[in-house]
């Protein structure tokens, strides 16, 4: 490694860190302030709130990576090319695409780190988030039956009010059986005040309730005590996993979700969607650097503001795309997976133009 590399290098890592801790601490201010009536409300003590903003820094973190690394090239990038260092490099008879080199490097370890950590760290400290937001803040609870609904089979649709996952029961459960050549037709429904899995026999069965079945305009009614039902396909952790938002979940996680989806006949084109962001997203560092070179490279007026307001529009418009696509890929028009990498594809290709310009 030459001393002009390890000199970029150290310029381009220090400026990134600093950038992802005072974004993270930005954006941890900013929430707070969200929040403050919820915690004041809900008289959330103080230790508990630090606890909460603990596990939600890996999610920060996550998001504000690319914006780090987006700021830290143009930072570096506009340093070299104001304070005259840019033009005395390339008339050592050192090319652009040469000095591109030591910021692609670390920006593909930072990528490849993102993968990793926005694939398993996050989602582990977002299951501990989202189960402080239900418990101390009363976010993402729901009151009523059905807080619980799947589709087990392509014939049978489980709801229940909701499921205890340390005693892996469910309560007030409701299972729908329809006729496989007609879907629109419930051949069968049981209603039961308590569901209960069995580890041993790996059964479940129904506690205090009724079977009804159905034979045209005929209906049959059954009451019981206790009945065990052989032929569900899904598990405690089944339901655990279907309770769960996408956010919480690993990549393994995900992709076992999205499989689950598939067989039981869901759609599972958001799992899908959110699967592969997970790539697109943790890449986007590569893709920002490209992006932002040629914007620093010309000499221009300003200082560290103008790096700032810069890194922050092109953080909207990169955000802006990504929503954008979503919304067209979740609505089948667009291929989950060009979804996911649709804003990273345009921001390639205006990085690539514009790095011919600035080598013109």
């Amino acid at each position: 490694m030459k001393i002009l590399d390890r000199y970029l290098i150290k310029q381009f890592i220090q400026i990134f860190l600093f950038g992802l801790l005072a974004f993270t601490l930005l954006f941890v201010v900013i929430d707070m302030m969200e929040n403050l009536d919820d915690f004041i409300d809900q008289e959330v003590n103080i230790r508990i709130v630090v606890h909460y903003y603990f596990v939600f820094i890996p999610e920060i973190i996550r998001l504000m990576m690319p914006v780090a690394v987006l700021l830290s090239s143009l930072f570096t990038i506009g340093r070299l090319s104001t304070q005259n260092e840019l033009a005395a490099i390339k008339a050592s008879g050192v090319s652009i695409y040469r000095l591109m080199i030591p910021f692609l490097g670390v920006a593909l370890v930072i990528s490849i780190f993102s993968v990793y950590f926005g694939g398993f760290v996050a989602p582990q400290a977002n299951k501990q988030k989202v189960q402080f937001e239900k418990i101390y803040m009363k976010k993402g609870v729901v009151h009523g039956e059905g807080n619980v609904s799947f589709q087990d089979t392509k014939t049978r649709i489980v709801t229940m009010l909701y499921f205890n996952n340390f005693k892996r029961e469910g309560v007030r459960i409701s299972i729908q059986e329809f006729n496989p050549n007609n879907i629109t037709d419930l051949i069968v429904r049981y209603d039961s005040q308590l569901i209960r899995y069995d580890s041993l026999t790996g059964n479940w069965f129904l506690i205090d309730g009724v079977k009804r079945t159905f034979n045209g305009d005929k209906e049959t009614a059954e009451f019981f005590e206790k009945d065990t039902l052989t032929n569900l396909k899904f598990k405690p952790d089944d339901v655990i996993k279907k309770q769960a938002k996408l956010e919480e979940l690993t990549l393994t996680e995900l992709q076992d979700f999205a499989d689950d989806q598939l067989k039981s006949g869901n759609d599972p084109t958001r799992v899908y969607i959110e699967y592969h962001s997970r790539f697109a997203f943790a890449f986007a560092s590569l893709v920002v650097v490209l992006f932002g070179m040629p914007i620093s490279a010309n000499k221009r007026k300003g200082g560290m503001a103008v790096q700032v307001g810069k890194n922050l529009a092109i953080t909207f418009i990169y955000l802006g795309f990504m929503k954008i696509s979503q919304a067209f890929g979740k609505n089948g028009i667009l291929d989950p997976l060009l979804t996911a990498w649709f804003a990273n594809i345009i921001f390639l290709i205006s990085a690539i133009i514009g790095i011919i310009r600035m080598q013109k």
